[in-house]
C-alpha cells in the first residue's frame, strides 16, 4: 500500500511551484490532499496568470472571472441577474473552495481588466457596457473583501484605458497589508479606509498625477510603523508636495525608487536617508540634474545598489558620488556612456557583483581594467555592436579577464551581430579550461539585428556545450529586459 506524504511536507514541496503555474495545475488532478494544496497555493496570486498562458489571455480570463461569479454571494447573484448580467459558471452547485479566501495578492486593475475582457463582446453602448463592468467589479470586490483575512499586496491604479468607479469598502483583511501600489488620485475614502487599520506597510509604490496629494494619502503614509520601501512614479505631476511626509521614514527606508519625466523633480531631499541600501532614480529629460550636485557628496554608508537607467547626471557628479559611496556597492547600472565614469567604476567600486555600463568602439581596456580591479564581480551587461565593442572581442575578454567568481554575461546587440561559429566555440573551449570551472550563464538579449542566435552554426554551438554543461543559454526580449532589469519597477 502507498504510503502518502504528511500534509507539511507535501505543501512545503509544492511551495517551490508558486512561480511555475502550468506545473502547479497539473498537482491538482493527483487526489484531494494535493488538489488542496495546489489551489491554495495558484490562488493566492492569481492575477499573474498571463506569464503561463501567454496564448490564451481570454480563455483565461473568462476561466477566472466565471468562478469568482460561482463564489459570489446570493444576494449579488441576484443583483446581476436582476441588472441582466448572465455569465456561466463552472458549475451550478457550491464550488469547492471558497477561492476568494486564499487571495494573498489583490489587484483592483486586473479584476477591472477581466471583467473588460470577458464582456467586451457584448452588444451594448458605452454607458450601459461600463455600468455592467463596474457592477461585477464592485461585487467582486466587495467578495474579496469579506473573506480576505490576511491580505499581504495590493494594488489600485488610475488607468486611462478602463473606467473605474469603485466603492472601496472597509477591508479588515488588509490590517496585515504589507505591499500596497496605488496612484494619488485615487477617492480618498480609499486612503482614509485603509489608514484606519493598515499601519505595518513594508512597501509602498505610488504614481503621482497632476500634484494630486491629499491629506488621507499623507496621513496614510505617515502612519506607517516600519516602512522600509518606497518608490515615486511622477511623468504629468510632481512628487514635491509629499516630500515632508516620506522624510518622517528616512531612518528606516533601505531601498528608494524615484522616476520622472522633467529635471524640476527634486533629488536633494535623498541625503536624508542615512540607511540607504538601495537608489534607484530615473527621468526621462533630466538634462543636468542640477538637484543631484549635492548628493555626490553625500556619503551613504550601507548603499549597495545604485541604478540610474535612462538620463544620467552629468558624469563628474557620478563620478564623485562613487568616490564616496563605490566602496560598498555591490550591483552597479548606468546607461550613461563615458570613458572617464566607465574608468571610475574600476577605481571605486571594488566590490561589485553586477554591472552594466556601456562601452564605445576601442573602449575594450577599459572593460579589462574593470576585471582587473573588480575580482567579485559575477555578472556584467554589454552593448555590442557598430559604435560598441564587437562580440568577438567581449567574449575573448571575458574568457581571459574575468574573476574567478565571473558566471553571468548578457549581451545586447544594437546592430547586425558578426560572430563567427569559430570565434564562438574558441570562447566556449577557452571558458571551459578556465582554473574556476563555473557554468557560464549566457543571457541573449534579443532586437531585431540580434542574429546570434538565428545563426544555425552558432546554435549548433551553444547547444553542443550546453549539453556539455560548459554553457547554459537564455534569451529575453529587450523591452521586457528593460522593465525587469534596470528598472525593477512594477505595477
Amino acid at each position: 500500500m502507498a504510503r502518502q506524504l504528511p500534509a507539511e511536507c507535501l505543501n512545503e514541496i509544492l511551495e517551490y511551484l508558486e512561480d511555475d503555474k502550468l506545473t502547479l495545475h497539473s498537482c491538482l488532478l493527483v487526489n484531494r490532499l494535493w488538489c488542496k494544496i495546489s489551489v491554495r497555493i495558484m490562488w493566492r496570486d492569481i492575477w499573474n496568470f498571463k506569464r503561463f498562458y501567454q496564448q490564451r489571455p481570454l480563455r483565461v480570463a473568462t476561466s477566472i472571472l466565471s468562478t469568482l461569479i460561482a463564489c459570489l454571494s446570493n444576494e449579488s447573484k441576484e443583483l446581476l441577474n436582476r441588472n441582466e448580467i448572465f455569465i456561466l459558471t463552472p458549475t451550478s452547485k457550491s464550488p469547492l473552495f471558497n477561492y476568494a479566501a486564499f487571495c494573498k495578492v489583490l489587484s483592483i486593475n486586473e479584476i477591472n481588466r477581466i471583467v473588460k475582457n470577458v464582456l467586451r463582446n457584448i452588444p451594448a453602448d458605452i454607458n450601459s457596457l461600463n455600468d455592467k463592468n463596474n457592477l461585477i467589479a464592485n461585487e467582486v470586490i466587495k467578495m474579496f473583501t469579506s473573506q480576505i483575512s490576511s491580505l499581504k499586496k495590493l494594488t489600485y491604479y488610475h488607468n486611462r484605458f478602463y473606467h473605474l468607479n469603485i466603492s472601496f469598502p472597509y477591508f479588515p483583511g488588509a490590517r496585515d497589508l504589507s505591499e500596497l501600489c496605488c496612484a494619488s488620485n485615487l477617492p480618498t475614502n480609499f486612503f482614509y479606509q485603509l489608514s484606519q487599520i493598515c499601519h505595518n506597510l513594508q512597501s509602498i509604490f505610488i504614481e503621482f498625477h497632476n500634484n494630486d496629494v491629499s491629506n488621507e494619502l499623507k496621513e496614510l503614509i505617515s502612519l506607517q510603523n516600519n516602512l522600509k520601501t518606497l518608490a515615486l512614479s511622477a511623468f504629468d505631476g510632481s512628487w514635491a508636495n509629499i516630500i515632508p511626509t516620506i522624510t518622517k521614514h528616512s531612518h528606516t527606508i533601505t531601498k528608494l525608487q524615484l522616476y520622472g519625466d522633467n529635471e524640476e523633480l527634486p533629488l536633494s531631499f535623498v541625503r536624508l536617508f542615512s540607511n540607504l541600501q538601495e537608489f534607484i532614480f530615473s527621468f526621462y529629460d533630466g538634462t543636468g540634474f542640477e538637484d543631484f550636485k549635492m548628493l555626490q557628496y553625500v556619503h551613504f554608508s550601507k548603499l549597495q545598489v545604485l541604478k540610474i537607467p535612462y538620463q544620467c547626471p552629468r558624469p563628474q557628479y557620478i563620478m564623485k558620488f562613487l568616490e564616496n559611496n563605490g566602496k560598498n556597492l555591490k550591483k552597479y547600472y548606468t546607461d550613461e556612456n563615458d570613458n572617464a565614469l566607465s574608468l571610475s567604476v574600476a577605481k571605486f567600486c571594488p566590490n561589485l557583483k553586477s554591472l552594466f555600463v556601456i562601452f564605445s568602439n576601442g573602449e575594450i581596456d577599459i572593460l579589462k581594467k574593470i576585471f582587473i580591479s573588480c575580482q567579485y564581480l559575477e555578472s556584467i551587461k554589454i552593448w555590442c555592436g557598430e559604435k560598441f565593442l564587437t562580440e568577438k572581442e567581449v567574449l575573448e575578454t571575458v574568457a581571459s579577464h574575468s574573476p574567478n567568481n565571473f558566471c553571468e554575461l548578457r549581451i545586447y546587440n544594437s546592430s547586425n551581430s558578426n560572430i563567427s561559429s569559430k570565434d564562438l566555440e574558441s570562447f566556449f573551449i577557452n571558458w571551459k579550461n578556465r582554473a574556476s570551472e563555473k557554468l557560464l550563464s549566457l543571457v541573449i538579449i534579443e532586437d531585431y539585428y540580434a542574429n546570434l542566435l538565428t545563426d544555425y552554426e552558432n546554435m549548433d554551438i551553444i547547444e553542443k556545450y550546453e549539453n556539455l554543461g560548459i554553457v547554459k543559454l537564455t534569451t529575453i526580449g529587450y523591452e521586457k529586459e528593460k522593465i525587469d532589469d534596470d528598472l525593477d519597477y512594477y505595477y
